[in-house]
């Protein structure tokens, strides 16, 4: 066993799933982390940005000069980045250059030891996906690349937060009877997170890893219609029929996983294609390296379901990606430039305090809803399912916080100061770029004054005709959401909601 590095570990992909349970895991263990991703409001927002033992870096995989600024330094690289959602259809390039970027930029660093999850199953099986191709092809670059490296190749990882676990509960929860194609009797081993983790951190300790792949599983082969069974007694739900048909392939069911979860369709068919052949761990040498106590498939959704109904979801697949504040939402330039900002927004006065108001404006979505016009909110999340989106199925990770890059069901937090502002982008199908922004300013004097704002930012004609259908349906819905949200905090309005926006302004009025 290796001893603890002197130099950071640096762990790219900070935000994402596994890389944001994993940092914490290290942090603990006493090691000095250096956390990578494209944005730096994201990660300050995770439990762990304020700990004294790690650096928060802005960084692009794609980006060799920002790649040198963050290697710099380091011991050991865990490679923990995929393009599949930034990229969507060019994800297999992205991935191949930034391995590329990675290996020449790690090298040039003297770089120790450069640790990769990947995924499991065979690349001559004439099934091969795409997404596993892909895979397999930025592990072969880091093995072959001049610094060591370590491949761990895993199939579905179960764990609260993760896309694979989200399609089998939404599946589960949802589809008491299953059309269900071939896939669903194909051997799987699946792996807990913790498991993941485990092996993960023993790479880091062990020098042995380097130059190697391994295959790692949790101790169950199972089918896919196995792990149906075993969530709905785990639930408490009734056991699913399953109808297997021959006419179902990965592209038909990952568009039935669009429409049923909140995976979307960019997502759910690299996952779906390959389950189209075995994921089982073809050699187990891993095991004597780094034994653990390898968790059942039962005993992982049981944990699993434990931490979604306590919210203590610490990442979640859907939180990846990266945060992109618009660029029209800058000031500065001239009146006429920018394009045409539409803006709708209401304003009123409450007898109350910003901190006894906030609690209300956090809980918005998911379970809570948008304190009015539910129907409408979700007639307009079938609608962005049909059209490609991600409708208003995601939910969020916690129904009681939030934090800056959290989803908010097609929504994502884009700024966040407690107790004054709730600022978020949509991610839904529209023909324009749309703000929501939720402010509370202080009268100090037992009142405070709550204000909605949307701000749309049209895509030509379209754009324009867009706003102008659903503009009363604005009005209607902002009204009676600042009523809603005043009512759900047991406070009282001093003056009506009331519209303080023209229905046409012309660029810049937002601030960062």
């Amino acid at each position: 066993m290796t001893c603890k590095p002197n130099r950071p570990v640096l762990i790219t992909g900070a935000t994402g799933y596994v890389a944001g349970r994993l940092i914490p895991l290290l942090l603990q263990s006493g090691y000095p982390i250096r956390a990578m991703g494209r944005s730096i409001e994201k990660m300050r927002a995770r439990p762990w940005a304020n700990d004294p033992n790690i650096e928060l870096v802005t960084g692009n995989i794609m980006d060799i000069d920002s790649l040198h600024k963050t290697v710099k330094g380091c011991g050991t690289v865990y490679y923990l980045v995929h393009s599949m959602i930034s990229q969507k259809e060019t994800y297999r390039h992205a991935d191949r250059i930034g391995a590329e970027n990675l290996i020449q930029v790690a090298a040039t660093h003297e770089v120790d030891h450069i640790i990769y999850l990947g995924g499991l199953g065979d690349i001559k099986h004439e099934n091969i996906s795409k997404h596993l191709i892909s895979r397999n092809e930025v592990g072969n670059i880091l093995l072959n690349g001049p610094v060591p490296a370590t491949v761990l190749r895993a199939a579905m990882i179960l764990g609260s937060g993760s896309a694979s676990f989200e399609i089998l509960r939404y599946l589960t929860e949802r589809l008491p009877v299953m059309i269900t194609p071939k896939w669903v009797h194909m051997p799987t081993q699946p792996i807990a997170i913790t498991n993941v983790l485990g092996y993960l951190k023993g790479c880091l300790e062990h020098a042995e890893t380097k130059g190697k792949t391994f295959d790692i599983g949790g101790p169950d082969v199972v089918a896919y219609e196995d792990l149906f069974t075993i969530f709905a007694e785990e639930a408490n739900l009734p056991k699913p029929m399953m109808i297997p048909v021959p006419v179902l392939t990965p592209k038909l069911s990952s568009l039935w996983i669009h429409l049923v979860t909140p995976v979307p369709a960019a997502i759910a068919q690299p996952l779906t294609e390959g389950l189209s052949l075995p994921t089982t761990c073809t050699e187990n040498s891993i095991k004597s390296i780094i034994p653990q106590q390898l968790i059942s498939c039962r005993e992982a959704i049981h944990r699993a379901l434990d931490r979604v109904r306590q919210e203590q979801i610490d990442t979640c697949w859907a939180d990846a990606g990266e945060l992109l504040y618009p660029e029209w939402a800058h000031c500065g330039d001239s009146d006429y430039s920018g394009g045409t900002i539409l803006k709708c927004g209401y304003r009123a006065i409450v007898k109350g305090s910003p901190k006894e108001l906030w609690p209300s404006i956090e809980r918005l979505g998911g379970k809570t809803g948008y304190y009015a016009a539910d129907l409408l909110w979700q007639i307009r999340g079938v609608i962005d399912i049909f059209t490609g989106g991600v409708g208003l199925s995601r939910g969020r990770r916690s129904n009681e916080r939030l934090r800056i890059g959290d989803v908010l069901d097609f929504w994502r937090v884009l700024d966040l100061e407690p107790h004054q502002k709730l600022l978020l982008i949509a991610e839904m199908k529209t023909p324009g770029e749309a703000l929501l922004e939720i402010t509370i300013t202080d009268f100090f004097d037992g009142r405070c004054e709550i204000t909605l704002l949307s701000r749309f930012l049209p895509k030509g004609l379209a754009g324009i005709l867009y706003w102008y259908a659903l503009y009363p349906f604005h009005q209607y819905i902002f009204f009676h959401m600042l009523k809603g949200m005043v009512r759900s905090a047991h406070l009282t309005l001093v003056t009506r909601p009331k519209r303080f926006t023209p229905k046409i302004s012309r660029s810049c009025n937002l601030t960062k």
